[in-house]
């Protein structure tokens, strides 16, 4: 192996030494800003076939730490605990200081191997390019959180940042349902609506780190508030704009004298969650199915808006849709046949997520595997 430094700090030599060897198998490695470039002979690249990775999983309400050992095209999940995160309980200096205890905790078991980058998924805003957590509405007192910073003083190893539809975008592409696509749409479809794209094989961050905003696109003049604004994408394609379309139909069928029954008892609007209803349709209620068919054809109206704009090869959706694609096929493709241009709409496969549960694991180990991929090219 042939090493040379780019010597911009007079201590470089130092730098060299928080890198496990499996780091060393990359045609040129960036770390630490520019005080540092190494530059490696890409003919060690073929030995080494296998890496550890580091993920940490932030959500308001429980945080996750996940190992994986990359083996070629596949990851193999090795180790996952959780803790409370707590969100505006506990500091994020608390919620943050645990993680980095159970994350030790965790690398004792590996008999001193190390991992060769963390990558961290995380509910934006986020600043991923400076890693950054800016101010997440789901984890109040997580302002301007240098994640990354802190967790390359700690663990002596790159560490990179992605919200979470792009994290959970890269997940699908290299491990799920997008595996082998030049360009992916990756679709939440969970309590919002957010996307992330993976154009000509790279992830689309835009200027600012924001793209894949999608749920702000107002669909309607009326309807289901998602993302601040009537209308959007997110008031109709999200678990709260479901329900809320559904009490929306509920007061109007009791404005008519009408009552809502389930199981031999009359609904309350409150009661009307996602779940419920998604219950309700696949029995033929016809309340439950008018529901679904409307959050359909907004997704179909969407979707085409993707496929025009974007020609992707797939689109990839998560979440709800995942788990309730039986009820928006039929409906949403009916859409994107009458809406979408027939070339690029022809060409364009539309699957539900394929990692499932297990998806909030994947994307952040994805971070941590697409960060060395860019640091390498």
């Amino acid at each position: 192996m042939s090493i040379s430094f780019g010597m911009r700090h007079r201590d470089s030599r130092i730098y060299a030494s928080l890198f496990p060897r499996s780091l060393r198998t990359a045609a040129a490695f960036r770390a630490f800003g520019s005080a540092l470039i190494i530059l490696i002979s890409s003919a060690d690249m073929e030995g080494e076939m296998e890496r550890l990775y580091m993920g940490l999983d932030i959500g308001g309400s429980k945080s996750a730490v996940v190992f994986g050992r990359e083996r070629g095209a596949e990851i193999e999940l090795l180790k996952r605990e959780a803790i409370e995160t707590e969100a505006g309980r506990r500091t994020a200096g608390e919620c943050i200081e645990a993680l980095i205890g159970l994350s030790e905790e965790m690398l004792s078991s590996f008999g001193g191997q190390r991992p060769c980058a963390v990558g961290i998924s995380c509910g934006g805003p986020l600043d991923s390019g400076a890693g950054i957590i800016l101010s997440p509405p789901n984890l109040p007192g997580w302002d301007q959180i240098a994640i990354c910073e802190i967790m390359t003083k700690h663990f002596r190893l790159p560490a990179f940042l992605q919200n979470d539809a792009n994290a959970c975008a890269l997940a699908e592409w290299r491990f799920g349902a997008g595996r082998g696509a030049d360009n992916m749409i990756f679709l939440t479809f969970g309590t919002g609506m957010g996307a992330g794209f993976i154009l000509n094989g790279r992830l689309y961050e835009g200027s600012s780190g924001m793209a894949g905003e999608i749920g702000h696109i107002r669909m309607s003049e009326y309807g289901p508030v998602g993302y601040g604004k009537e209308g959007s994408f997110e008031g109709f394609c999200s678990g709260g704009g479901i329900s809320e379309m559904a009490r929306t139909l509920l007061l109007e069928r009791r404005q008519r004298g009408e009552k809502l029954l389930w199981e031999g008892r009359e609904l309350r609007a409150e009661e009307l969650s996602a779940k419920l209803l998604a219950k309700a349709a696949r029995r033929g209620d016809p309340f439950a199915r008018s529901v679904f068919r409307r959050s359909a054809l907004m997704l179909g109206r969407g979707l085409s808006i993707l496929i025009d704009l974007l020609n992707p090869d797939i689109i990839v959706i998560g979440s709800i849709y995942e788990r309730c694609e039986d009820l928006f096929s039929e409906e949403m493709r009916r859409v994107i046949s009458e809406e979408a241009l027939s070339g690029p709409a022809g060409i364009c496969g539309i699957r539900a997520a394929e990692l499932g549960d297990r998806i909030g694991d994947y994307a952040a180990l994805s971070v941590a595997v697409d960060g060395m991929m860019r640091e390498m090219r």
